[in-house]
C-alpha cells in the first residue's frame, strides 16, 4: 500500500537517486549533470514547507517517489495563490499509480494552503509525463517550443494547468 507523508531530511539519498536516474533518461527535465547530496539538502532546507511542501510515496517505509510544489514568480504577491507543481517516480514504481496518487495528494493540500491554480512545465516530446498529467484533468496552456538542447536536439516546454478550488 502507498503512504503519502510529509519529505524529512532523511529521505534526500532517496529523493536524490530518484531524481538522478530522471537527469540520467534525457528529454525528462531540463538538468543535464546529477544532483549532489550537497546541492539536494541546501534545496530541501532552502525550501518553504510551510507554503509550499514536499511530499514522498513509500511502499514498505522505502520512498518509490516525490512531488513539491514552488513558487510562481516569487515575490509577485498577484500570483501568490499560483503554483508550479513537480513530481517524480522511481523507475520501477511507474504505471502503477503512483505520481497520480502525489499529484491528487498534493492538489487536496494545495486546497488548505490557498492555491487556487497548478502547473507543471513539461518536456515537450516527455509522453509518460504529458498522459499523466492529462489523466489528472491538466489542460495545455501554452508551449514554448525549442528552447532545450539535449545532444544537439531541440525541445520545448508545455505548460498544463488546472484550476484547483476547495
Amino acid at each position: 500500500m502507498i503512504n503519502i507523508r510529509d519529505a524529512e531530511i532523511e529521505d534526500i539519498d532517496r529523493i536524490n537517486d530518484i531524481y538522478n536516474y530522471v537527469i540520467h533518461e534525457k528529454f525528462k527535465v531540463a538538468y543535464l549533470i546529477p544532483w549532489t547530496k550537497d546541492m539536494r539538502l541546501e534545496w530541501f532546507k532552502e525550501h518553504n514547507h510551510k507554503e509550499y511542501p514536499i511530499y514522498v510515496a513509500e511502499i514498505d517505509n522505502v520512498v518509490i517517489g516525490f512531488v513539491f510544489i514552488h513558487p510562481y514568480r516569487q515575490g509577485r504577491v498577484a500570483l501568490k495563490q499560483t503554483a508550479e507543481i513537480s513530481y517524480f517516480v522511481d523507475n520501477n514504481y511507474r504505471r502503477m499509480g503512483v505520481g497520480k496518487k502525489l499529484i491528487e495528494y498534493m492538489e487536496l493540500k494545495c486546497c488548505i494552503l490557498g492555491i487556487k491554480t497548478l502547473f507543471a512545465i513539461i518536456i515537450d516530446n516527455n509522453e509518460a509525463s504529458i498522459n499523466l498529467i492529462e489523466k489528472c484533468g491538466y489542460e495545455k496552456w501554452g508551449h514554448l517550443p525549442k528552447i532545450a538542447i539535449f545532444d544537439n536536439i531541440e525541445v520545448g516546454h508545455l505548460y498544463y494547468g488546472k484550476r484547483i478550488l476547495p
